[in-house]
């Protein structure tokens, strides 16, 4: 996009694969990093512009998810996204365990369901508990690719509220 104008001056895209079965929807958050690369590859080049000529980036992607990643910031794991409905059985368990929809409302703003972090966190506890316990940070899907790309780990309000672990009134 061309800053002063809005003049959309190039579109890339790489694709990424999902894999899954039963329920589960995963992806390899390393495959999403590679198809940045190459979307932003294939945008120079039908733009005919320069590397230096770009001065800003925005990700944008899926909300809700849970990507593991170890103390040098690599996946432990291909990521939960938020249409694994494995962790529904969790969501529900943790929704009685703290105290209902209500206490959950009251709370985060809102009430666990598969497609949360909390819930995936959950089920990998249960279910993956060796990646769980090797742990060093959780983020959502597109929080990967701003890391990776700022060098420092940053979400905003708005897909935070989809965690299961922020406050929307606090």
């Amino acid at each position: 996009i061309d800053a002063g104008t809005g003049e959309q001056l190039a579109v890339g895209r790489a694709p990424h694969a999902v894999t899954g079965e039963a329920g589960a929807r995963e992806s390899d958050p390393e495959i999403w990093w590679r198809a940045l690369g190459e979307a932003v590859a294939a945008g120079l080049k039908e733009s005919g512009l320069p590397a230096r000529a770009v001065t800003g980036i925005a990700v944008a992607g899926q909300q809700h998810g849970l990507v593991v990643l170890d103390g040098a910031g690599r996946p432990l794991r291909p990521a939960l996204l938020w249409n694994d409905t494995r962790s529904a059985p969790q969501a529900a368990a943790l929704t009685e365990a703290l105290g209902g929809p209500e206490a959950w409302t009251a709370r985060t703003g809102s009430v666990p369901v598969a497609s949360i972090t909390a819930s995936k966190w959950q089920w990998l506890r249960e279910n993956d508990p060796a990646s769980a316990a090797d742990a060093a940070g959780v983020r959502l899907p597109h929080d990967f690719l701003t890391e990776r790309l700022a060098g420092v780990a940053a979400t905003d309000p708005g897909d935070a509220s989809g965690s299961g672990w922020y406050s929307t009134a606090t």
